[in-house]
């Protein structure tokens, strides 16, 4: 019966893994002009959501972008590059994750509660 718990115990404390770097598939020429709009796009509106960017690209008619799940790699690309950076609005027991760029200030506008509106903090 020990044995069994340390076994267990042994395999949940198991280290989450790390992630290896994201390659992205696509000629480096389109890679360029998708990074740059987006940078653009995050730049120009401020802390913005995935939907929200998303959303901005679609009005912008960006070619080489093929969907939600494609924007979502190259956000990811791109923090990892550091050219965008993922920044946290808590309110309440709600989270909303925004990217924004690392020149800007990170006002977030105060999400919408119904029921403590003051209160808004900024978890890096």
């Amino acid at each position: 019966m020990v044995f069994g718990t340390a076994i267990r115990f042994l395999i949940a404390k198991k280290p989450k893994p790390k992630m290896k770097p994201i390659e992205l598939k696509s000629p480096p020429e389109q890679t360029q002009t998708i990074t740059r709009v987006l940078f653009d796009i995050v730049k120009e509106h401020g802390p913005l959501t995935i939907a929200q960017t998303w959303e901005r690209v679609q009005e912008v008619g960006l070619r080489g972008l093929t969907s939600k799940r494609h924007m979502k790699v190259i956000l990811r690309w791109m923090r990892e590059r550091q050219k965008v950076r993922l920044i946290c609005n808590h309110v309440g027991p709600h989270k909303q994750f925004l990217y924004t760029t690392w020149f800007t200030k990170p006002y977030i506008s105060p999400a919408k509660s119904t029921k403590n509106p003051s209160k808004s903090e900024s978890c890096d």
